[in-house]
């Protein structure tokens, strides 16, 4: 039922998709006033591991799936096999995105070892060829609530195969479909002996992607992986993921807990600085001598605090018995996209979600709304594992704009 409701989805995305192109390819209109992008260009749908709101994460049916909504950006995660093959999952620890606790004939590899400081259990990518990673399925991750009947059916792909769709799909849909894999806990495979820099390398340049212009971003949380490509040639747009802990929803302030503090390859290095030192005009600056864009949490554009009593208590603003970020509601906005922009980078926030839970209360429900939040502010685009939603929530805001 699920697969029946989507493809009719799609169909009625299919006229929307055609006006977005004609909108974007009258960008160019001088009566227009520019948008806030760094560029002026239209801000980009990327879809956050494929639609992995409605399919398992990082599989070609959830990457074709999102294609087919609209989405401009297909994102994957890199990681590495024992057999040195680039990957797409989130974690090295395959057991918490794929079926391989399922498989009697690898209980023998399960393990407990450290992933950038932080002990895990589970069964780990780099102790299986890409042969029997290929016997494993993707599952849902990252919301209970999310479908669960694909789970096991879609098979982890290698990101040459991610490539080659994008490059099929933009030849099938007559528009560019660019992707943008991220170098998973790089520090952690190379001191396994499976680096993954250059065997990402050397898949653009066969591609002929190696440009500024080409349709691939490449990300990562750690300076040292995108100084490194860009020391071995790599051209196209690197950009800087700054993430934090948590939030503190009664200051509206992010907190930093390891490993989620700093970059790893920092804390290898004894650098003691924290995520937030890279929003600050001096940390821009820092990062537009290697990358070309930042990708932040989003709460670094738009803080979310509590209403707080006189007493200091929080304020149950939805009435359900608990308070939680549902009761958070909007600060006004930070800087930094501005100072993002005044650096000459791009600004692409993570992650968009629908789920009700993941919204404040001046969302109202409606996901769409905190789309919009940020279109206005101006990012150059955002990730989203509702790439249909984001779609929408983007002709929203460009026929506000009178596009």
């Amino acid at each position: 039922m699920l697969h029946s409701n989507l493809s009719r989805h799609v169909r009625n995305l299919a006229s929307a998709t055609a006006i977005a192109l004609a909108i974007a390819a009258c960008g160019g209109n001088d009566s227009l006033e520019p948008l806030k992008t760094l560029d002026g260009s239209v801000p980009l749908v990327v879809a956050h591991r494929g639609a992995s709101g409605y399919l398992p994460e990082e599989t070609l049916e959830a990457y074709t799936l999102a294609i087919d909504m609209g989405a401009d950006v297909i994102e994957p995660d890199l990681i590495s096999t024992k057999d040195g093959v680039l990957i797409a999952r989130h974690d090295p620890n395959l057991d918490t995105s794929t079926n391989v606790s399922t498989k009697p004939e690898f209980a023998s590899r399960k393990k407990t070892t450290t992933v950038d400081g932080e002990t895990q259990t589970g069964w780990f990518a780099s102790d299986f060829t890409l042969a029997e990673i290929k016997t494993l399925g993707g599952i849902i991750t990252s919301d209970a609530t999310r479908p669960k009947q694909f789970d096991g059916l879609y098979k982890v792909v290698t990101f040459q195969e991610i490539v080659d769709l994008a490059i099929a799909k933009s030849k099938e849909k007559g528009r560019t479909i660019a992707v943008y894999p991220e170098t998973k806990n790089p520090t952690y495979h190379r001191e396994l002996g499976l680096p993954l820099e250059d065997k990402l390398i050397d898949i653009i340049v066969k591609t002929g992607w190696n440009t500024k212009t080409s349709p691939i971003y490449v990300q990562s949380f750690e300076p040292g992986s995108l100084k490194l490509m860009r020391s071995k040639g790599l051209n196209v747009r690197l950009i800087q993921l700054i993430d934090a802990d948590d939030y503190d929803l009664k200051t509206g302030k992010l907190t930093y807990a390891a490993p989620f503090d700093r970059p790893y390859d920092w804390f290898k290095s004894g650098d003691k600085r924290l995520f937030s030192d890279m929003v600050t005009p001096a940390g821009l600056a820092e990062i537009k001598t290697y990358a070309d864009g930042i990708g932040p949490w989003k709460p670094y554009i738009v803080p979310v605090k509590w209403e707080l009593t006189a007493a200091g208590a929080a304020v149950d603003k939805n009435g359900d018995g608990k308070t939680d970020l549902t009761d958070a509601v909007s600060q006004a906005p930070t800087t930094l996209v501005a100072d993002a922009h005044k650096a000459g980078l791009l600004v692409h926030p993570y992650t968009f979600r629908n789920e009700k839970r993941r919204l404040t209360f001046d969302m109202a429900g409606d996901p769409a709304n905190e789309y919009l939040q940020f279109f206005r502010i101006g990012v150059d685009g955002m990730f989203s594992d509702f790439p249909d939603t984001a779609f929408a929530a983007r002709a929203k805001y460009l026929k506000e704009t009178g596009r």
